[in-house]
């Protein structure tokens, strides 16, 4: 008689391809790695890039469009699968899409401007179509506002390369602005249900109990339009303060969920830390509102602090997950934990309390940045290529 391990099949087409986090996570830590490394030594004139856009729009945009979605698109991909039970893409279409991805980042430096346009906007319409018809055939209606955000996100980096082209006459930036508005909200909505389960499910007696109308309307509906503002309208008073109720609750929001509990936890710290960000960086975008403060700092508070130190936080805990492994961050996990939280220090607050050492804060940072997902990949490259170690399919 043959055993059950004998019997059961193989998991079939090549590992990278069986599920959307593991090419889509590569290529996002790959790509962070060198992306960010390399902006510090274009800024700085130590490399010179034949880019067909100003390198200040390249280097926000490719963070956002880039890397921040790459890890969007395979969270969303693999969550989706989960959620619904339903089959996502794998094999030949994984790897058009991933392929897509990678193919956009490439003709952002080596073509011409409208193939890079081109190829950039097609990532995500087809990724949102595929995520909301998945939901939608599973009846997962509470999921689909990812799925609308996605399609704005869509929207938004159109407008970004019809006003960069001339044909929509818009700054650039303030489209930039939008699509990090987006992520943020796509942070606020996932972190809102990961972190308070991930935190009660690992620490025995803990019970986290957010009032929904805390959780819901005020927390997520005070940020929505606090951002929106902040994207659309000039600097004014009713935006800062709108910023600031809503720094105040996602601050009410993170104690709430007990972060000091998770002290012995990496791989929970660092997503209550990652959190942390959100209400400083929104704190700082109304500090700016009043002048107070300049708006980099606001900016990178929310995209270096916050959502690196998710993104790290997430495609280490998801992928040992996806990938049979037990959920306890190793010590080179831990350290690149830790080297996110210091580029989110050395980007944003040393500049602010030391600014005659800037290109010191500049270069630390994205040292410290570039060394983090070197190190992850350094632990995942060698998971994400191969079968889970339980051999089951994913």
């Amino acid at each position: 008689m043959r055993s059950a391990s004998a019997a059961a099949p193989a998991p079939p087409g090549w590992p990278l391809l069986r599920l959307g986090f593991r090419p889509f996570y590569l290529g996002a830590a790959a790509y962070g790695m060198f992306a960010v490394p390399l902006w510090i030594a274009v800024l700085l004139g130590r490399v010179s890039l034949k880019l067909t856009i100003s390198p200040v729009l390249w280097h926000a945009h490719e963070m956002l469009f880039g890397f921040a979605v790459a890890v969007i698109v395979g969270f969303l991909l693999t969550a989706g699968k989960v959620w619904t039970g339903l089959d996502t893409p794998r094999g030949i279409a994984l790897a058009a899409l991933a392929g897509l991805w990678l193919a956009a980042r490439l003709a952002a430096v080596f073509a011409p401007y409208g193939v890079y346009a081109v190829l950039d906007l097609l990532l995500l319409p087809l990724v949102a179509g595929i995520f909301i018809a998945l939901l939608l055939r599973a009846g997962g209606g509470s999921n689909l506002p990812l799925g609308v955000i996605l399609m704005l996100l869509a929207l938004v980096n159109t407008v970004f390369h019809g006003a960069v082209s001339g044909l929509i006459d818009i700054e650039p930036v303030r489209t930039l602005h939008a699509g990090l508005a987006l992520i943020v909200m796509i942070e606020c909505v996932i972190a809102g249900r990961v972190i308070p389960a991930f935190t009660q499910s690992a620490l025995p007696g803990v019970r986290l109990k957010v009032p929904p109308l805390l959780e819901q309307q005020a927390t997520i509906g005070t940020t929505a339009i606090a951002l929106a503002l902040w994207v659309m309208l000039p600097a004014n008073i009713f935006t800062a303060t709108a910023l600031g109720a809503a720094a105040l609750l996602h601050a009410l929001r993170l104690w709430r969920w007990k972060p000091l509990r998770t002290r012995s936890r990496p791989v929970l710290w660092v997503l209550h830390l990652a959190y942390a960000w959100l209400p400083i960086g929104l704190a700082m975008l109304a500090l700016s509102q009043l002048g107070m403060l300049g708006v980099s700092s606001g900016i990178h508070a929310l995209a270096v602090g916050a959502t690196g130190g998710l993104i790290i936080g997430m495609i280490t805990r998801t992928a040992r997950g996806h990938t049979g492994r037990p959920l306890q961050a190793s010590r080179l996990e831990t350290a690149a934990y830790l080297l996110v939280a210091c580029a989110a220090v050395s980007r944003v607050l040393l500049p602010l309390l030391a600014p005659q050492h800037l290109v010191l804060w500049l270069l630390a940072a994205a040292a410290a940045w570039g060394i983090a997902f070197a190190l992850y990949l350094m632990v995942f490259a060698p998971w994400l290529v191969t079968t889970r170690l339980d051999g089951k399919d994913g």
